[in-house]
Parts: structure tokens; sequence; C-alpha cells
């Protein structure tokens, strides 16, 4: 059942009336569907399905108190369709995609090309017979995402958990380098959407004299809210090394997405590319003194 947009009342209707048995939707979908009165009358179906991005650990929680549904999440992209999946009969574990799926293999290797440990955070490569042969007229592009074995690299990081459950905590491209210390912005997103009054957040790295990038938390309040700066990173400061704590929260209405539901990082560091210019101009100020 095609609607031409997503609204929630619109699709709760749609599902009702030609009685689905399915849904399929990204975490911004979900996000809305968890805060409607009418969540409850997704009990009847038979699954609900999340993909295109992470879905929030404590939004597939607070998901499935609301609706009685217990989402599965998977991983995928345009290169290889499906890659790893949730289980349909098992355990569903928030915060994870699951398993590679049968005849495909995931693995997750450091930058130096060995085998990550259990949770040691990695890029994650792949290869199957789901893997496409390489990009259209375009052999350098092909190589280079191409290891010596023939593993995809998929541009994503990730790390296995102690049970085979693959997380994904990103992109390589989002990975902010802050004092020479990697951080991962999906473990800060977490700990930042759990803050009561939070609806979601985005974590990127922006230019900065002194740290390289220094990280930066651009948050969307719920209705209502009156949590500011100062309450998100005390809530959050237990959680975090000194070095993953946000220099600066920022407060937005909305995140800029693609069509897919996706984050747009790009557009966030584009437009708050000069937040730290001042503190730069104070550095460079102290440093000729």
């Amino acid at each position: 059942v095609l609607v031409p947009t997503f609204d929630v009342d619109t699709v709760l209707d749609a599902a009702r009336d030609h009685e689905a048995s399915l849904f399929f939707g990204v975490p911004t979908m979900y996000s809305r569907l968890v805060e409607s009165p009418r969540a409850a009358e997704l009990a009847r179906l038979r699954l609900c399905v999340s993909g295109s991005a992470a879905l929030p650990a404590d939004l597939h929680r607070r998901f499935e108190a609301a609706s009685g549904q217990r989402v599965l999440e998977r991983y995928g992209m345009t290169e290889a369709c499906m890659i790893t999946s949730n289980p349909y009969d098992g355990e569903r574990r928030a915060g994870t995609v699951g398993y590679p799926l049968p005849g495909v293999e995931v693995r997750v290797r450091r930058d130096d090309g060995g085998p990550c440990d259990v949770d040691e955070t990695g890029s994650v490569e792949m290869r199957g017979p789901n893997l496409f042969a390489g990009y259209w007229q375009m052999p350098e592009k092909t190589a280079s995402e191409f290891t010596d074995d023939g593993f995809f690299i998929t541009g994503d990081l990730g790390r296995f958990d102690t049970d085979g459950y693959l997380q994904i905590v990103g992109r390589d491209k989002d990975l902010v380098i802050s004092g020479g210390y990697n951080v991962y912005p999906k473990e800060i997103e977490q700990l930042i959407d759990d803050v009561p009054g939070v609806a979601e957040s985005a974590v990127i790295g922006l230019p900065h004299a002194d740290f390289g990038e220094a990280v930066t938390a651009i948050v969307v309040p719920e209705k209502g809210s009156a949590t500011d700066e100062a309450a998100i990173i005390a809530a959050i400061a237990p959680g975090l090394a000194r070095y993953k704590q946000p220099k600066r929260v920022l407060f937005t209405d909305e995140l800029p997405r693609n069509v897919m539901g996706k984050v747009q990082k790009n557009v966030l560091r584009e437009s708050h590319a000069g937040l730290y210019k001042g503190d730069e101009d104070s550095t460079e100020g102290s440093r000729k003194s």
C-alpha cells in the first residue's frame, strides 16, 4: 500500500483498511509512530522491519512498549542488497543489525588490516553472492572499494558483540578525530537521545584550531521541552571520556534528511562550519602574544 507522504494517521488508516500484515519503515517513521496514541493498533501486524539508518536502541524499546511490536532491524546497501539481519525467530537485539545472512561473509578490520576483537570498532567489509560486480564505467572507484581478497569495503564502522550480533556505529566519513582521538558519533548520540526532553540528535565534527575537529551535537528537543545545553552535557558526562564530550550543543527543529530518511551530516557540517572560528582567532592571538 503506497501513500504519497508519511503521515501517521494516513499510514495507520491504510494498514487497517487493507488488513496489512507487514510494515517497512525507517527510524524517523518509528519515531513518529511511537508518539501516536494509536501506536497500539500496530499490534495486529505480523512484522515491523526497520532499515536505511540505525534504529536507536531506546526507540526500539519504546516502540515495543507502545505497539507490542519488536522491530526486526537489518542492514544492507545498494551494492549488496541485504547483508545482515536480526532473526525472525529468535532474539531481535536492540541496537544491532543481527547476523550475516546465509552465504554472506562479514568481517570487521582495523586500520592496519588486522581483524578486530569482540566489541572492537573497525571497518565493516563483506563478500557474498549478493554483492555487485562493480561501479558502472568506474574501474578506479571499483578497485579502491574492494580488498585484494574480494571483500567490499562498505564505508561503515561497526563491531561484533560476544554473541555475533553486528552493531553499526557510523560511517567512516562521519568519524570525528578530536585531539588525535577517534570519536564515534553514535556512542554519543545514544546517550543524548536518552536524556529526557530530547527527541533525536546528530553528532558531527567541526573544524577547530586546537582539536582539529570539535565534537558538536545538534539536538531536536521534544515539543514543550525545556532542556538546554548545560543540562544535556551534564547528563551525558558521566558516561563519556572527556575527549568525547561535545564542546557545544546546538538546537534545531528538525535534522536534514535525504529521501531515504538518513540524516545528512554533510549538510550539518556545512551549515555550522564556522562555529569555532572565534575560538581559532583567540587561539591565534594567544600564540602571537
